[in-house]
């Protein structure tokens, strides 16, 4: 069974950078994708990026592409999403989630079979 934990979530001004952690365990966490999402009051949950074990293969959403950079620590077992230029309404809890592959094009987080517990991410004004 895989298990993620995030962390690095945050208050910051916007226009600032945060980056989230998730650290990943389970004996099979290797055979899965890894994604991060977020989810804002009264939203479904949203599609950020994605990317492979091996950093080879990353997606992001429009909204972030440019912003946003998804990699990964294969020696720490961990992916990160460092965010730059933070805006508003980038608010939200932001959730680490793996998934079986293939990698849809844009995942929907029913795709997704594991979850962190999210962490929140405060972008003031």
């Amino acid at each position: 069974q895989v298990q993620l934990v995030e962390s690095g979530g945050g208050l910051v001004q916007a226009g600032g950078s945060l980056r989230l952690s998730c650290a990943a365990s389970g004996s099979t966490f290797s055979h899965y994708f890894m994604g991060w999402f977020r989810q804002a009051p009264g939203k479904e949950r949203e599609f950020v990026s994605t990317i492979t074990w091996s950093g080879g293969s990353t997606s992001y959403a429009g909204s972030v592409k440019g912003r946003f950079t998804i990699s990964t620590n294969n020696a720490k077992d961990t992916v990160y999403l460092q965010m730059n230029s933070l805006k508003p309404e980038d608010n939200a809890v932001y959730y680490c989630a793996a998934g079986r592959f293939p990698v849809p094009s844009v995942p929907h987080w029913y795709q997704m079979g594991v979850w962190g517990q999210g962490t929140q991410v405060t972008v003031s004004s």
